[in-house]
């Protein structure tokens, strides 16, 4: 590698660092927001969407002008493909945390509904899968991406839940029909952050060990 191409590189990781954390504060606030019923942090999270995306076409422009410029190969080549997906995924999820705030801003006007469902768990759940998709990245650690490859399933479980909780709440309290259904479209939303983390853990996966392990559940075990 050249003392040029390192210096590109070494700038780029800590470009995809910062987005990192810009992407995952935003999350925190969005499902904060929820938790509080509070419409001023929800505004917060969806002003600090022009940023996120900001940083995602810069993050964007910075790979496309190393594999333009220095035509990387082996590991540096890997890092800059996953560096371009997980850039794609970061932005996804701050686009979802926008889609959260939105429903809190909704739901900071109304009263609390009476659905038995532990939203506050399933948001612990997904931040915690996010958090550790990060670190597996900066710490270039594949056992924790697959620990968080694994933990997918339980969110899509929860997420059925909350569906078919928020169905038959809808028939005992119709009054509280649109309440539910904005938390239930909340909870589809998470569903879809532990996605984008799991797409992020699998990228990790490839760029540390160059296995696609996409689509095999099997090789999470």
């Amino acid at each position: 590698m050249t003392v040029h191409m390192k210096r590109e590189i070494d700038r780029l990781k800590q470009m995809l660092i910062s987005l990192c954390e810009v992407v995952e504060e935003n999350l925190r606030r969005a499902v904060e927001s929820i938790r509080q019923r509070d419409a001023n942090l929800a505004k917060t999270v969806i002003e600090m969407d022009v940023e996120i995306d900001h940083m995602e076409v810069d993050m964007e422009e910075e790979c496309l002008k190393i594999l333009a410029l220095y035509q990387p190969v082996a590991i540096d080549l890997r890092f800059i493909i996953t560096a371009l997906k997980i850039n794609n995924d970061l932005e996804r999820i701050g686009d979802l945390a926008v889609n959260l705030a939105e429903h809190s801003t909704f739901l900071a006007g109304q009263r609390q509904t009476d659905v038995p469902f532990d939203f506050d768990a399933m948001t612990e759940k997904t931040e915690l899968m996010l958090r550790k998709s990060l670190d597996a990245l900066v710490k270039m650690d594949s056992k924790l991406a697959y620990e968080v490859c694994a933990d997918d399933d339980e969110i899509d479980a929860m997420d059925r839940q909350m569906q078919l909780m928020a169905q038959e709440a809808v028939h005992t309290h119709p009054e509280q029909t649109e309440c539910l259904m904005h938390l239930r479209s909340a909870s589809g939303h998470l569903e879809r952050v532990a996605d984008h983390a799991t797409n992020i853990a699998e990228d990790v996966i490839y760029m540390i060990e160059g296995r696609i392990v996409r689509h095999k559940a099997e090789d999470y075990k």
